[in-house]
């Protein structure tokens, strides 16, 4: 079955009572995924955007974290991803297909 990284932009908590309800929410949301949520990924700290060799430049959103799920196509792993608290935050999602290299 096809796997689909969720990547996510923005939505950080900007408090530690939203943070413990983001992160209640949050687990909630994978806990339903059940065993189509193959990597539960990652939280992501500060970045930088690299544009070239030598060239740094800002970044729109960037990215906060990760997810991995399997899915019969990108339409049911957009349906997965609808479903995150991410949004409530004012955070999006890129979905995409993981391609075998």
């Amino acid at each position: 079955m096809p796997r689909f990284i969720l990547a996510f932009r923005g939505g950080m908590p900007k408090s530690p009572e939203e943070g413990q309800k983001m992160m209640t929410d949050w687990n909630g949301w994978m806990d339903g995924l059940g065993s189509s949520l193959v990597d539960k990924g990652a939280g992501f700290g500060k970045s930088r955007f690299l544009t070239g060799q030598d060239r740094e430049e800002k970044a729109g959103d960037p990215l906060s974290g990760y997810s991995v799920v399997e899915a019969s196509d990108i339409d049911a792993a957009l349906d997965m991803a609808r479903r995150n608290p991410i949004f409530a935050l004012g955070g999006t999602i890129e979905v995409a297909e993981c391609l075998q290299m």
